[in-house]
C-alpha cells in the first residue's frame, strides 16, 4: 500500500457516463430535476417536524434527521455529478475526492443506524404504548442519534485513508460518476484482498446487524399489531411502519448488493445505476413515501398553509379599527 506520494498529486477523471454522450444530455436534465424536488421535500419535511408542535414526537425527531441525511447524502456528489454532465471536463481535484469519499462512507452509515434506531422507536411505540414517552425520552432520542453519527464517521474515518492510500501505479480514470469505495479499490494495482476482507467485516457491523436488527423489531411488531382488535388500529399501525419499511428495503437493497461485495465481483456499470438509484430515487422517494402515507404529516402541512393563508389575509386587510 506504498501510494501516498502517487496518490497526493494531480486530479482525478471521473469517467462516469462519458461513453454514452446521448445519454449525459437525458441524465443532466432528470438529475437536475429530482436534485431540486429532493431538496424541496426533504427540507419539507425537516421544516414541518419543527415548526409544527404535534410532530414534536420522538418519530418525527428521528424523521427529520433522516430527511437531513439524504439532504446531506445526495449533495455529496449529485452537484459534482451535474457540473461534469454539463461539459467535457470530467475532472475532480484529490482533495475533493477524499472529501467525497469521506462523506459517501460516513453518510450511508449514518443512515444504515439510522434506519436500526427509527425501528426501536417503532417497536417501543406498538410493544409498549403506555412506556413509549418514559422509554423514548429526549435524552435517549438524542444519545442514539449521537451514537449512529459516531459510528457513521468512525467507520468512514477508518475505510477513508486505506482506500485512498492504495497504489493505483499512475491511474487516475475512476469508472464511476463519484470518488466511490469499490470504484477507488478496483483502480488499485496491489493484492486488495486484505482492504476487500476488512470492507466486508465493517459492512457486516454497519449494514447487516442493523439490519437484522430491523427486522427482529419487525418480527415483534407484526406480532403485537395482529394481537390489536381494532381494525383501524391495525391499519394506523400497518400504515406507520409500512413507511419505514419500504425506506429500509429500498436503502439496504442497494448497500447490501454493492458493499458486500466491494471488488471486481459485480458488472461496473451496473454497480454506478445502482449508486445512482440509492443516491437520487431513494431521497427524492423518502418524502413522498412518508408524506402520502402519513395523515399526521399531511395534517402539519395542511395547517402550515392555512395559518400562512391566514396571516397574509390579516396583512391584507389590515387590523380591526373600532371607533
Amino acid at each position: 500500500m506504498d501510494g501516498t506520494n502517487e496518490s497526493n498529486q494531480g486530479n482525478f477523471i471521473l469517467l462516469g457516463f462519458s461513453d454514452r454522450p446521448h445519454l449525459e444530455r437525458i441524465l443532466f436534465v432528470v438529475i437536475l430535476i429530482a436534485y431540486l424536488l429532493i431538496l424541496v421535500g426533504n427540507t419539507t419535511i425537516i421544516l414541518v417536524s419543527w415548526l409544527d408542535p404535534h410532530l414534536h414526537t420522538p418519530m418525527y425527531f428521528f424523521l427529520a434527521h433522516l430527511s437531513f441525511l439524504d439532504l446531506s447524502f445526495t449533495t455529496s456528489s449529485i452537484p459534482q455529478l451535474l457540473y461534469n454532465l454539463s461539459g467535457s471536463d470530467k475532472t475532480i481535484s484529490y482533495t475533493g475526492c477524499a472529501i467525497q469519499l469521506f462523506l459517501f462512507l460516513g453518510l450511508g452509515g449514518v443512515e444504515c443506524l439510522l434506519l436500526a434506531v427509527m425501528a426501536y422507536d417503532r417497536f417501543v411505540a406498538v410493544c409498549k404504548p403506555l412506556h413509549y414517552m418514559v422509554i423514548m425520552n429526549p435524552r435517549l432520542c438524542l444519545g442514539l442519534v449521537f451514537i449512529a453519527w459516531g459510528c457513521g464517521v468512525a467507520n468512514s474515518l477508518a475505510m477513508s485513508p486505506v482506500t485512498l492510500r492504495l497504489s493505483r501505479c499512475g491511474r487516475h480514470s475512476v469508472d464511476h460518476f463519484l470518488c466511490e469505495m469499490p470504484a477507488l479499490i478496483r483502480m488499485a494495482c496491489v493484492n486488495t484482498a486484505a482492504i476487500e476482507g476488512t470492507v466486508f467485516v465493517l459492512a457486516v457491523g454497519i449494514v447487516l446487524s442493523p439490519l437484522v436488527f430491523i427486522l427482529v423489531s419487525y418480527g415483534y411488531i407484526v406480532r403485537a399489531v395482529l394481537q390489536i382488535q381494532s381494525a383501524s388500529g391495525r391499519q394506523k399501525t400497518f400504515n406507520t411502519c409500512g413507511s419505514h419499511l419500504t425506506v429500509v428495503s429500498l436503502f439496504y437493497g442497494n448497500i447490501i448488493y454493492m458493499y458486500m461485495q466491494p471488488g471486481n465481483s459485480s458488472s461496473q456499470d451496473q454497480g454506478k445505476f445502482l449508486t445512482l438509484f440509492y443516491n437520487i430515487v431513494t431521497p427524492l422517494l423518502n418524502p413522498l413515501i412518508y408524506t402520502l402515507r402519513n395523515k399526521e404529516v399531511k395534517g402539519a402541512l395542511r395547517r402550515l398553509l392555512l395559518h400562512d393563508r391566514e396571516k397574509k389575509r390579516v396583512r391584507v386587510k389590515g387590523p380591526d379599527r373600532h371607533l
